[in-house]
């Protein structure tokens, strides 16, 4: 298990990697100058070149790039003075003059524009999108469950032929159109009877009890980060089920004279979930990296609007630190769903 795990982790460190290949490459073909986005546009030149060596744009980008990588890494070479006004770390021995090998938590630097800490700015943002991706998930997981099940058991009737139809709009619908789509009907049009609101986050500014818990303005962006995933689970379950109750030990069962409900819950679902919890393991992960859209559209203040924000001022610090946060989340994910198949199926072993 253990040399499992540490291959997958190195795969997993790989796919990091890359991620910052592709967006660094990206950024530095932008026609933006982080030092004027630090500064303003009415900074001197002095100003500026001052700011361009501190961030070491008047570095080649290959070493910009090796420099970025040694602040992303747990063991780097840093100097004591660094390591004192950024780094949360300690020195483990000194390499010789101002130089030591630094333990430390991976350094996402700073935002150019608000000169704040990258992994604050996540920290802050992440209990929101954290929220809406568990709510969405367990809106998509219960009744796509549920609707795949009935689906498979009823099959050929009006009730497995509605729930087909009903997952092949929801695959098709975009995220952005469904949320547009149910913020001016349920948030707008019909405001009055839903008590809806068509923008807002989990937490609502009252002037005299500060942060307040807002609950309503969760179902909207939760139903529409839900819509497809919930649609490739119906199918996905009934599509498994439908294989299961036709093996032999399913027949073997009814013999032995279980009741329905053992056959289905007790046998089959459980042999149906593989497909399943691949999905919904890779789709919890997806929503967490891909609510972009969905918090922008419904104002929900979570890490897909800090870097459609940050975006829009080319604040490259942000951007890459979310980027690689929600990359994080697929690899650790990926782990969990690996760990997950051996306890649902016990047919399979992580050392295969």
């Amino acid at each position: 298990m253990l040399r499992f795990f540490l291959r997958k982790l190195g795969y997993g460190l790989l796919v990091l990697l890359g991620v910052v290949i592709v967006i660094f490459l990206l950024f530095n073909v932008l026609p933006a100058d982080p030092a004027r986005l630090t500064l303003g546009q009415r900074a001197d030149v002095a100003s500026l070149e001052n700011v361009r060596k501190e961030l070491h744009l008047d570095q080649p980008k290959s070493v910009q790039f090796l420099l970025y990588l040694n602040d992303l890494s747990p063991l780097s070479v840093h100097s004591r003075q660094e390591l004192a006004d950024n780094l949360n770390g300690v020195a483990l021995f000194s390499l010789g003059g101002d130089k030591a090998l630094v333990l430390k938590t991976p350094y996402l630097r700073r935002s150019y524009q608000g000169k704040k800490d990258v992994w604050e700015i996540l920290t802050e943002a992440l209990p929101g999108t954290l929220v809406l991706a568990l709510a969405a998930m367990l809106i998509a997981t219960v009744l796509g469950i549920a609707l795949g099940i009935l689906s498979a058991v009823k099959q050929n009737t009006w009730m497995d032929t509605g729930s087909v139809f009903a997952s092949v709009i929801g695959i098709s619908a975009p995220s952005f159109f469904a949320g547009i789509v149910l913020a001016y009907l349920f948030g707008y049009v019909l405001s009055g009877w839903t008590g809806l609101t068509m923008t807002g986050s989990l937490f609502d500014i009252d002037a005299f009890d500060g942060r307040v818990l807002n609950l309503r303005n969760l179902v909207l962006p939760a139903i529409t980060l839900g819509i497809r995933p919930l649609a490739i689970i119906v199918q996905l379950t009934r599509s498994a089920m439908l294989d299961v109750l036709n093996q032999d030990y399913i027949r073997t069962a009814y013999a032995k004279g279980l009741t329905r409900r053992a056959v289905l819950f007790g046998h089959a679902l459980r042999n149906a979930l593989n497909p399943v919890v691949t999905a919904i393991t890779g789709w919890f992960a997806e929503l967490l990296a891909g609510a972009f859209f969905v918090e922008y559209i419904f104002g929900w203040k979570g890490i897909g609007k800090v870097t459609v924000d940050a975006l829009e001022k080319f604040d490259f610090p942000v951007v890459m630190g979310a980027v690689l946060f929600t990359a994080g989340i697929f690899v650790l994910i990926n782990l969990l769903a690996d760990l997950l198949y051996s306890v649902i199926d016990p047919r399979i072993r992580l050392s295969a």
